[in-house]
């Protein structure tokens, strides 16, 4: 095989550093956008934050004295140095990265407080940010260790009953069987299994109700007997019917119920009613909640006969240049090294800006065309696809689908993704065409105003929204109904 040397021409796509970031920060959701700032403020000396969260925290000097200097100004924080001009690039880059690149064509200095839509807010408008101590919560384990404490005195029964009590899940229930603690104890301390049995009979007259049962039939066995004001007769047929028909009862079918337990509908009501005030669950009541806040990146608003889009301002950081290592540089008294990070700096607040901007541009359009929905709620949304919003702005599709990825909408109708506004689309008879959310809302409606008697199928629903002009068939609106997490007909009856 000859070796040779041979010259050819060919062209590839390329991103640039900038474009690659510009990409980056605009499918990042609020949080992880946050968490990516720490690290490159972190990594960059020259790059910093100026809504620091301890800005208006009281500052003590060595003395115990307050800190009484002056806090920078806000002009100060706004004067971001204008990133030079390194001329156009001769680098090929695909569609949806070009919009990038257009999107970032002023190069003027930018303050986040002054992005169109982000609104203004004075610094004496703002609460104290000091953080605030939460009590600590009571758990399950504590509340009924108190109570023991306070009822029983033997010692014996105390350690007992502090045994089953380690053996208790967060729902309250005995998550071992008595055998099995009876056989993990030691021979030497002669525990009788009708100790046990007694220890456990203790801890279920504790507080809450249902607490150490060993299923949920049990649960609700020990709530009921504890209701006050009940008459005995719907009481007894209540603990018959979780003691022995419990899954008939689950599944509603109250022909069953009537048969074998020989009552009448008025007694079978008054039992399901007593049924129904029961928890399943006693435990969670003292369960430690983990909330998951969801920040809105835009907020929506009716002004006059207009609705408004505005940026979030709490979730705009605010970013500028290091004066001191920028003043040294211009001296040429700094480190050369530094150069490449100067340049990441302005690249990253110039990056930022043009991901709110475009996040504005986005919500702007779909609020234009989704103005009935924020009228007169989801019943009223249309059909929307991301090329229609792509095709408005001069933006690609892939660019689209980046901004209403994890990006949410905060309304007078609720907190939505900006994904939430597209969806498919239903035929109708005059030739037109229904968004599949609005169809969802539709059945929901549907099913919340039925008589729970004599509740709709899914059939008489797709008749129903077919008598309406919407063309669609009983498995579509089967698959909607189960994506609204709404049980079927047999179980949603009632007596």
């Amino acid at each position: 095989m000859k070796q040779s040397l041979q010259l050819r021409t060919s062209q590839h796509l390329a991103l640039t550093p900038q474009l690659q970031q510009s990409i980056r920060l605009l499918q990042l959701s609020t949080l992880e956008l946050h968490q990516e700032l720490e690290v490159l403020l972190t990594e960059n000396p020259l790059l910093e934050r100026v809504d620091d969260a301890l800005d208006n925290a009281v500052r003590l000097l060595a003395d115990g004295c307050i800190n009484n200097a002056s806090q920078q100004s806000e002009s100060e924080f706004q004067n971001t140095e204008k990133a030079p001009d390194n001329g156009s690039s001769t680098e090929a880059v695909p569609e949806q990265v070009a919009d990038c690149e257009a999107a970032t064509a002023n190069n003027d200095d930018w303050s986040f407080d002054d992005a169109p839509g982000s609104g203004s807010k004075s610094n004496n408008d703002e609460e104290d940010g000091r953080p605030q101590l939460e009590a600590a919560q009571t758990t399950l384990r504590e509340h009924l260790l108190e109570q023991m404490r306070l009822n029983i005195r033997e010692p014996r029964d105390r350690a007992l009953i502090e045994l089953i009590i380690d053996a208790i899940d967060e729902n309250g229930y005995l998550c071992e069987s008595l055998d099995e603690i009876y056989e993990s104890l030691p021979i030497d301390l002669c525990v009788e299994l009708e100790e046990l049995r007694f220890a456990l009979t203790m801890l279920q007259s504790f507080e809450p109700e249902g607490v150490g049962a060993r299923n949920t039939a049990e649960c609700l066995a020990l709530q009921i007997k504890r209701f006050p004001k009940i008459p005995f007769v719907t009481r007894r047929l209540a603990l018959q019917i979780v003691e022995q028909y419990l899954p008939l009862f689950a599944q509603r079918d109250f022909t069953k119920l009537r048969k074998f337990l020989q009552c009448d509908d008025e007694d079978l009501r008054e039992a399901q009613v007593v049924i129904r005030q029961c928890n399943p669950k006693p435990g969670l009541a003292f369960a430690i909640a983990k909330s998951d806040y969801v920040v809105p990146d835009v907020v929506v608003k009716k002004i006059g006969d207009e609705w408004q889009v505005m940026l979030n301002r709490d979730v705009m950081p605010r970013l500028r240049i290091n004066q001191m290592y920028a003043g040294l540089m211009k001296q040429q008294r700094g480190d050369p090294c530094l150069n490449p990070q100067l340049q990441e700096a302005r690249w990253l607040i110039k990056n930022m800006r043009q991901r709110f901007d475009t996040i504005l541009r986005v919500a702007q359009a779909i609020v234009e065309r989704q103005y009935n929905f924020f009228t007169h709620g989801a019943v009223a949304m249309r059909p929307l696809v991301l090329r229609e919003i792509a095709d408005t702005l001069g933006l690609h599709e892939s660019t689209i689908s980046r901004v209403t990825t994890q990006k949410f909408m905060l309304t007078p109708h609720g907190m939505f993704e900006l994904k939430y506004f597209f969806g498919s689309h239903v035929a109708t008879e005059t030739g037109g065409e229904a968004s599949s959310t609005a169809i969802r809302a539709l059945i929901k409606q549907l099913i919340g105003e039925e008589d729970q008697k004599k509740p709709l199928s899914d059939s008489k629903i797709a008749d129903i929204l077919g008598e309406q002009g919407m063309v669609i068939a009983r498995r579509t609106v089967a698959k909607y109904r189960e994506a609204l997490k709404i049980p079927p007909v047999g179980l949603r009856k009632s007596l």
